[in-house]
């Protein structure tokens, strides 16, 4: 349910700012700044809910983001003045960032060896469910200017208080738990002493990490300002209106469910390697689309039909798979928020100048995102595709046995 309520507000935000744009509510600059800043608003809630929920529990910190989504949303849908938005967009921003690490962190730790990559996984199809609601409010409200946006908002913020209501049933991690208690007693397991910011820098941890930051942030450049801006570039570039792109870019939903039902099947296993390689080249390919063929609503729709199916073998998908399978317990979320923060920062800085790169050379912005996002994947690819072992697998050990080994 975290991934859906997130993916709601995140990519409902984005269909509601259009629509308040085009309906002078706000102006291209405004979009610009709302969306830079409710990125690194996710960052700072990323890279702090992290690291509270390796100290004081996941439970604690996912049921506060939950509470932040909601006001923030709440703001946004009964408010369209800009300084209102700026500090509903700061909110929602925050909360959305500070539930990923947590939440992903909840899951895996309810795992085994046999299913945790199916079940992280999972949670990004649940993350998909979001995205169609989302768009299904771009279809339904896209016509309606102001009230529209209004509409979307509230949808997210409704998502919110169920999902509240959800984790109030969700128990503390017992991994997390369990970690806790050796280190108040003493014991020195992996788990136990691998626990300061300082072990994810040196040693071990830190080639996975510095992996990490390099291969998500240059892929989530690439995506975000696609993802982020896609109404806008759809309606402002291609000449399409939000509804029309809501309802065409439904098609590429099922597939992306499909895909990924299909990767679940492999994920836990060496064969996943082989679809992440093909997932890369197709998130390649949804770039040099429209950079080859210019901007229309074929090709908008064509690229985001690729992309979106692509996305499901590699990504974050293989991001969050990785991080959860490479850090102990007390580190896990911190590297997990640290990686989202990093790379949401990047992409914030180059979302304010993004409207006025799409209105001065789209094809050639899409080129360089496209080159962003093939370094990135290899760099991912030639990081882990030898990886056959996790911290889950020593993470219980005593510290002299795992130096010994």
């Amino acid at each position: 349910m975290a991934t859906f309520v997130d993916q709601v507000a995140i990519v409902g935000f984005g269909t509601a700012l259009v629509l308040y744009q085009t309906s002078g509510a706000l102006s291209p600059e405004h979009v610009g700044v709302l969306t830079s800043l409710s990125t690194i608003s996710l960052a700072v809630g990323a890279l702090s809910g992290g690291r509270l929920g390796d100290r004081y529990g996941r439970r604690r910190v996912f049921l506060v983001t939950m509470v932040l989504i909601v006001i923030g949303t709440g703001l946004s849908a009964a408010f369209t003045s800009f300084p209102v938005l700026l500090v509903a967009f700061v909110l929602f921003g925050v909360g959305t960032g500070a539930d990923i690490p947590v939440s992903l962190a909840t899951i895996s730790e309810s795992a085994d060896d046999s299913n945790r990559a199916k079940l992280v996984i999972f949670s990004n199809l649940m993350g998909t469910a979001g995205i169609t609601t989302a768009m299904l409010c771009g279809i339904g409200f896209g016509g309606m200017g102001v009230a529209g946006g209004r509409l979307i908002f509230m949808v997210a913020c409704a998502s919110g208080v169920v999902g509240f209501l959800l984790r109030l049933t969700v128990p503390e991690s017992r991994s997390w738990q369990e970690a806790r208690a050796e280190v108040e007693q003493g014991t020195a397991t992996v788990r136990a002493t691998r626990r300061n910011i300082g072990d994810l820098l040196t040693g071990a941890y830190a080639r996975p990490l510095w992996t990490l930051l390099a291969y998500y942030t240059l892929t989530t450049v690439a995506v975000l300002v696609s993802g982020q801006f896609g109404t806008y570039t759809a309606v402002n570039v291609a000449g399409m209106t939000v509804s029309s792109y809501s309802a065409i870019s439904m098609l590429a939903l099922p597939a992306a469910l499909i895909g990924g039902l299909w990767f679940m099947k492999v994920a836990d296993t060496p064969r996943r390697m082989p679809y992440y390689v093909v997932g890369a080249i197709g998130v390649v390919l949804s770039y040099l689309i429209p950079a080859v063929f210019g901007f229309t609503p074929f090709t908008v729709i064509l690229a985001l039909v690729v992309v979106t199916i692509a996305g499901a073998f590699c990504y974050e998908t293989m991001m969050k798979v990785w991080t959860q399978e490479s850090f102990p317990v007390l580190l896990r979320s911190t590297a997990q928020g640290t990686v989202y923060a990093v790379s949401r920062v990047a992409a914030a800085l180059l979302a304010v100048f993004t409207p006025s790169l799409l209105g001065v050379n789209p094809r050639g912005l899409y080129g360089v995102l496209g080159a962003v996002a093939a370094t990135g994947l290899v760099i991912g690819y030639l990081g882990f595709h030898r990886t056959s072992s996790t911290a889950f697998d020593v993470e219980r050990d005593e510290v002299s046995e795992v130096a010994h080994a």
